[in-house]
């Protein structure tokens, strides 16, 4: 098992060149007009290689370059184990990096780490560099221990999901094994709704938080990734089924439309007729169709609205 590596990305560390090579005036001149990013202490990159990196990407190589810097041996974990082995989270990335230390340590932070002086017993670990990083399921079981619960479910769905490519990282029964029933730690009660609640069908962290707002609205648990042969003979997937009411449902995010599996090289009015009779076809196949962006799930009565304007039964009232 192995974490991902960085993204392509050239950064500039005053380590690793004479001091006089930087010219500070022109350096900041540079950061200042968004040409080029401050990555860390020392450490820099071009504007044009970091934007297109995705949010989780920068996380890691923030991580990258904190570690790089640390005196002493330390165990990445939390937030920052999941950025090295992929499991998105809901919401923004933090400025810091997280590190568990021994309880005598302290929890003290500063600059750009976060110490948990959660204590190392019992830790699930492995070798990375001179330092070491949390297993895939010891990071799941910190984020359910540590996050809302809404943002811990999208993690801990991230890391059991099935559907990644290579397989899932972990699974729930693993989760559960680092629990330690004679020596509880503090957020295990959360950790265990968070577990409960878990399912390695949600592709994203979109689907997994439009599952919690479903679930918080009073809707009935939905199925996930419904598979169905439709009469054309296209296979189709549906992100959220409600079996007893066969209502149908699908969460798009903007960039799908822009997927190479839509046809990068297809013009755009096509991608979006072949959709709409995709969409006609199922919807001649069951009783109810419901569609939203993925960040309508922001607001929870919005998917309130939608469900029940398409004839969903809620039996509570909208929020």
């Amino acid at each position: 098992m192995a974490t991902l590596l960085t993204p392509t990305l050239t950064v500039v560390r005053r380590a690793d060149r004479p001091l006089e090579l930087i010219d500070d005036r022109r350096l900041r001149k540079a950061i200042d007009s968004g040409m080029w990013v401050r990555l860390g202490p020392g450490a820099f990159a071009t504007a044009d290689e970091w934007s297109p990196l995705s949010p989780i990407e920068k996380h890691r190589v923030r991580v990258e370059e904190t570690a790089r810097r640390l005196r002493q041996p330390a165990v990445v974990s939390h937030r920052a184990a999941a950025a090295k082995w992929d499991i998105d989270i809901l919401g923004a990335w933090p400025k810091y990096v997280d590190v568990t230390t021994s309880r005598a340590s302290g929890g003290r932070s500063g600059g750009t780490v976060r110490r948990h002086a959660l204590g190392l017993d019992g830790v699930e670990r492995l070798p990375w560099g001179r330092h070491e990083i949390t297993t895939p399921a010891q990071t799941a079981l910190d984020l359910a221990r540590d996050l809302p619960f809404l943002k811990a479910v999208t993690a801990v769905d991230q890391a059991i999901w099935t559907g990644r490519p290579g397989g899932a990282l972990t699974t729930i029964d693993n989760i559960f094994a680092l629990m330690d029933d004679e020596h509880p730690r503090r957020g295990d009660a959360q950790a265990l709704r968070v577990l409960g609640f878990a399912n390695p069908l949600a592709a994203n962290v979109r689907e997994s938080q439009s599952r919690v707002v479903i679930a918080e609205l009073g809707f009935p648990k939905p199925r996930l990734q419904e598979r169905r042969r439709l009469p054309s003979g296209r296979v189709v997937f549906g992100d959220i089924y409600f079996v007893e009411e066969d209502h149908w449902c699908e969460i798009d995010g903007r960039g799908k439309y822009l997927s190479p599996d839509f046809g990068a090289d297809r013009p755009a009015a096509d991608i979006v007729i072949d959709e709409k009779n995709r969409e006609n076809e199922i919807r001649r196949e069951v009783r109810g169709f419901s569609r939203w962006e993925a960040t309508e799930a922001d607001v929870p009565r919005r998917i309130w609205d939608i469900l029940t304007g398409d004839g969903m039964p809620c039996p509570r009232p909208r929020p």
